[in-house]
């Protein structure tokens, strides 16, 4: 418990020291924003093109505005298609920006659709299910979910525009939202402590790999336009410090899950049988771990293979050679990212079931029905 506490001090230090107060100067400098207001298209008919443009069709939008001063009000907005897909349809609510020219009228253009509706209701359905099958359990890892992407929000990224050292700022606080969502979710008892502590040493091997192999492989960052697009803004933002953090924050996410189910399967072998030695105990824990590291080492691998599917889909036209495709960075990044997040879950399970093995020894039986009764989830 020493340690824990230990790390949970170093945390709020990293914390406090890194914390963003504006010194480094954390505005972007994108150009200025685009202000939008909600509309609902309810007319749209084809028009003559008033620029030569290949494969493209000109349309007229007439979108009744659902929001801001003009509410109410019908406005005609100028829409290009390319290709034999129109992308706005009648009946599509959308976000409309106002343009006004100089000595001329107001030009009102389609930024986009409008989103939030049904983003909400899923995650309204998201909320309802978790809180259904998890019942209390569930809303607490909801009140860490809520606290782990607050603490993103509020420390990681501010940190960061505030040319705060990425890896430091991104090692922070993945500890922070270790801390609170293990013992959120499961209280702090032994299994609790066996989690963190093998979640902590994990993400510090995922840290030197990330780092090393990153600069190994001389991954910059700049194979995408967001990333382009920061540094642009600013200057003095690194950008391959920010693929180091990425991929320690992306490796946390399967890490805590592992941690706290070996740890938990460690603690209930020994409810079940309180004469099992620390040996037998990691013996027939390790199994589980094996089972567990094979299903979630081939999630994190189809995650990032679903969220790269264009990519993918330009690679395997034939263009490239597979060895030309993996070597260019857009690919390679990917790559590096998940290997090092399978290095450390792999890691993650000899080190968590040997902690919660020698943990469990030192409990007596009353205490390994409370932390076996305490829950945690298994993988079968």
């Amino acid at each position: 418990m020493g340690i824990v506490i230990a790390i949970s001090v170093a945390t709020l230090i990293a914390l406090v020291v890194l914390w963003p107060d504006g010194s480094g100067g954390s505005e972007l400098k994108l150009g200025a924003a685009t202000h939008t207001e909600k509309g609902k298209i309810e007319k749209i008919e084809a028009v003559d093109c008033t620029m030569a443009l290949e494969n493209a069709e000109c349309q007229k939008a007439y979108v009744r505005m659902k929001s801001g001063p003009e509410e109410g009000d019908l406005v005609s907005v100028d829409v290009t298609n390319r290709g034999d897909n129109s992308v706005f349809g009648v009946g599509d609510t959308v976000k409309v920006a106002s343009f006004s020219n100089a000595g001329g009228p107001e030009v009102h253009s389609i930024i986009d659709f409008e989103r939030k509706p049904p983003m909400l209701l899923l995650a309204v359905a998201f909320c309802l299910l978790v809180i259904v099958f998890g019942r209390l359990r569930g809303a607490m890892s909801l009140v860490g979910l809520a606290l782990s992407l607050g603490i993103v929000l509020v420390f990681v990224i501010p940190a960061i525009l505030d040319h705060k050292p990425p890896l430091a700022v991104a090692l922070a606080g993945a500890m922070a939202v270790m801390l609170v969502t293990i013992a959120l979710a499961h209280g702090v008892g032994p299994k609790s402590i066996a989690a963190i502590l093998g979640t902590s040493l994990s993400l510090l091997l995922v840290c030197l790999l990330a780092v090393a192999f990153t600069h190994a492989a001389n991954l910059t960052g700049y194979s995408s336009e967001e990333a382009s697009l920061l540094s642009a803004g600013d200057a003095n933002i690194s950008i391959s410090g920010l693929v180091v953090a990425g991929i320690v924050i992306g490796a946390l996410g399967v890490l805590d899950d592992v941690t706290v189910s070996q740890a938990s399967t460690v603690i209930a072998l020994r409810a079940a049988n309180p004469r099992l030695g620390t040996r037998e105990l990691y013996r027939r824990a390790i199994d589980v771990g094996r089972d567990h590291v094979s299903a979630t080492v081939n999630t994190l691998v189809l995650a990032y293979v679903g969220s790269s599917l264009p990519l993918l889909l330009i690679l395997g036209s034939g263009q490239l050679g597979f060895t030309d495709a993996v070597n260019m960075e857009v690919v390679a990044k990917e790559i590096v990212a998940t290997l090092v997040g399978s290095i450390g879950l792999i890691a993650a399970v000899p080190i968590t079931t040997i902690l919660a093995a020698l943990l469990a020894g030192s409990l007596h039986r009353g205490e390994l029905l409370v932390a076996a009764s305490g829950g945690g989830h298994h993988h079968h």
